[in-house]
């Protein structure tokens, strides 16, 4: 473990902006980036092995449900989703999922697009150039750098804005795949992941392993989606890694550590369905 003092690498939202609440939380956040860094920069062997089994289960059960027709999506209040709600829930428990020097976390969200088709829904999710418009303003930009059919290989600038901005350059492999016209789903498993330091400006630059803070280190998307009911049901699942929370600080730090991948997932949810709707009224 590195025990070097790391500068603080993220840019905090403007304290007369915050709540009580929020300066508190940035103050400890701020704390714990300037600490020691006895946080491993990366995940540890065990924990990437530990990710590794739990998205195969994740995508085992997946591809189970995507074999038929019958429970393609998973189990819901489908009729919470006719009535416009949308509904996201945690598959893990608390912060996340405790692993070694890590932690996991997986979320999982459904809404109802009425007039919805699956063609359209296919359409939008491979148009990776039209995400910084559709996803504004957490992706930055998006280009393909490779495509073979339903395979994509692709990058992405994505911003995070909770208590801190964090800056990433990550890449992708996404597939897509369908059951029948009316039923399809897609994996997507990142390959890389960079924490950008003072983006945009001259001086930008990829922070190394040992300087990243280890907001995220792996995310796989998975989403599958069901034409019936008159509409379009669509369901979003996301697993991701990031580091653990230093003993002391959890009643501090876990409540942000947890909002990022629910309010990340509930974000792009909204923003499908919304430019799907869109689409279905014209």
């Amino acid at each position: 473990m590195r025990s070097s003092v790391r500068p603080v690498m993220v840019r905090c939202m403007n304290a007369s902006k915050q709540s009580g609440t929020g300066k508190r939380a940035a103050g400890w956040l701020l704390v714990l980036l300037a600490a020691p860094a006895w946080v491993a920069a990366e995940p540890t062997p065990a924990a990437t092995a530990a990710f590794n089994s739990y998205v195969e289960r994740v995508e085992a059960q997946a591809a189970a449900r995507h074999r038929s027709a019958d429970g393609f999506l998973a189990p819901t209040d489908f009729a919470r989703l006719r009535r416009g709600e949308l509904i996201v829930e945690q598959q893990t428990t608390g912060a996340g999922a405790e692993l070694p020097e890590a932690l996991l976390h997986d979320w999982r969200g459904a809404a109802f697009i009425p007039g919805g088709k699956a063609a359209d829904f296919e359409r939008l999710m491979k148009d990776f150039n039209a995400y910084p418009r559709v996803y504004s303003p957490q992706v930055l930009s998006s280009h393909v750098i490779e495509n073979d059919g339903d395979h994509f290989q692709v990058t992405m600038r994505v911003r995070q804005k909770h208590v801190l901005t964090v800056v990433m350059d990550t890449a992708y492999d996404v597939t897509f795949r369908r059951l029948d016209a009316e039923h399809g789903f897609s994996i997507s498993r990142s390959t890389q992941i960079a924490e950008i330091d003072a983006p945009g400006t001259p001086h930008e630059r990829a922070l190394n392993p040992g300087e990243e803070h280890g907001f995220l280190w792996r995310m796989n998307t998975y989403w599958s989606c069901e034409e019936r009911d008159g509409g379009l049901y669509i369901e979003i699942e996301s697993v991701s890694l990031s580091r653990s929370i230093p003993v002391g600080l959890g009643w501090a730090i876990g409540p942000f550590i947890e909002s990022v991948p629910r309010d990340s997932l509930e974000f792009t949810l909204r923003a499908t369905r919304d430019a799907l709707k869109k689409h279905a009224d014209d």
